[in-house]
């Protein structure tokens, strides 16, 4: 079984992020195959996303999207929370 992902992050506060590191935990049963805007590590458990250099500075107000396809056992949800560099982000 095989599904595609993509996550749109966007820079609500106030200043330029110059870093996104995507912490991004799959469900259990997804292994990450593919993915684009970021590179991905590990495959599996818990997975970190960070830019590529095209994509490394975030201004206020500006959007990036990003994504992923991967493998899975049954389980085809969307992963549940995550963080951008070290905070906790909200889901829209």
């Amino acid at each position: 079984h095989g599904l595609t992902c993509t996550v749109q992050i966007t820079d609500s506060g106030q200043t330029t992020i110059h870093r996104c590191e995507l912490a991004l935990p799959p469900p259990t049963g997804q292994t990450i195959t593919n993915g684009w805007g970021a590179t991905y590590a590990p495959v599996s458990g818990a997975v970190t996303a960070t830019n590529a250099t095209y994509n490394a500075t975030l201004a206020p107000g500006a959007s990036v999207t990003i994504g992923y396809q991967a493998n899975h056992t049954g389980n085809s949800t969307a992963p549940g929370a995550f963080t951008l560099n070290g905070a906790a982000g909200t889901k829209s």
